[in-house]
């Protein structure tokens, strides 16, 4: 493991390391022993998208490991004003020793690790949105104690959560269903590759998805750059909210997860949002721990 750019590139044996280590220094925080793993080390991160959750998990996970983050935004970075990313990834490189980068297009991310020479983490691109999806197996795995039988049903927009969830599911043994528009399905390399090594459905009929499922999960129908389509996107996924008819499909002791933010009444109601805030709380706390591990698995001496 070089670097974190998508999950396919992780066996399902590298991705359950890291959520062992993410167990272990969740345990080590919440018990109060320092784990300083990454002392003198810094991660410099490049921000083109904005996140609450992305930053401050990071920053505050590079200080808990001892070591430093460095915010870069694309006006602070000679790559918004038009310097070639190979340029700016051999520079980088001689200064940091990790990158972490939010934003567009995976293609700036796999030459980032390319013409780089140190671990590139995605932070997040249109295509792909590792660093959730391992917080999300690590809530799922505490909620359920083994992925072994479980079904997530993943409802709305077959974006970079979709694909993401598609392959670290199915990598962990699970059965994935997921219910979309038509015009909004996931990635279809992806959806092949599903299809081919696990038990994987795609539909656009959202209560025939939600049948048993074990985890339902969802995601805001207007991800960040696609505000110019909110309205027609409202039309679209107006059938595509996690609500109680779904939830009553799902099995009893279901849990419900959220990458937030989330905009209550639109693809998740008010009702179920608070009925399972705890598990969605404890989603987006663990994206510290799992990105701790990655960190320490990238740029520690194990």
């Amino acid at each position: 493991m070089k670097h974190l750019l998508k999950l396919s590139d992780l066996s399902s044996e590298e991705i359950v390391g890291i959520l062992n280590l993410a167990d272990q220094l969740k345990y080590e925080r919440k018990n109060g022993i320092e784990h300083h793993h990454l002392k003198g080390k810094t991660l410099g991160m490049i921000f083109q998208k904005s996140s609450t959750r992305t930053r401050v998990s990071f920053e505050v996970g590079m200080y808990q490991l001892g070591g430093n983050a460095l915010f870069l935004s694309s006006r602070d970075l000679q790559i918004g004003r038009g310097e070639p990313v190979q340029d700016t990834a051999r520079v980088l490189s001689r200064y940091l020793d990790g990158i972490m980068i939010r934003t567009f297009a995976q293609a700036e991310v796999e030459d980032l690790a390319k013409y780089g020479s140190i671990p590139i983490i995605n932070g997040l691109t249109d295509y792909a949105h590792p660093c959730q999806v391992l917080a999300d197996l690590m809530t799922i795995r505490e909620y359920k104690h083994s992925f072994k039988g479980l079904k997530l049903c993943f409802i709305g927009d077959g974006n970079n959560m979709a694909n993401s969830l598609m392959v670290g599911c199915i990598k962990m043994g699970m059965s994935v269903a997921i219910a979309c528009p038509e015009n909004y399905k996931p990635d279809a390399a992806l959806m092949k590759w599903a299809a081919e090594n696990g038990d994987f459905l795609c539909t656009t009929d959202v209560l025939a998805a939600a049948k048993d499922a074990d985890v339902v999960y969802t995601d805001v129908w207007a991800s960040m750059g696609q505000e110019g389509e909110s309205e027609s996107r409202v039309v679209a996924f107006q059938n595509y909210q996690v609500n109680d008819a779904v939830m009553a499909v799902a099995k009893p002791d279901a849990i419900v997860q959220h990458c937030l933010p989330a905009h209550r009444e639109e693809e998740i109601t008010e009702k179920v949002f608070e009925a399972h805030a705890t598990e969605m709380f404890d989603e987006a706390e663990n994206r510290l721990h799992a990105q701790k591990a990655v960190l320490v698995k990238l740029l520690g001496d194990r």
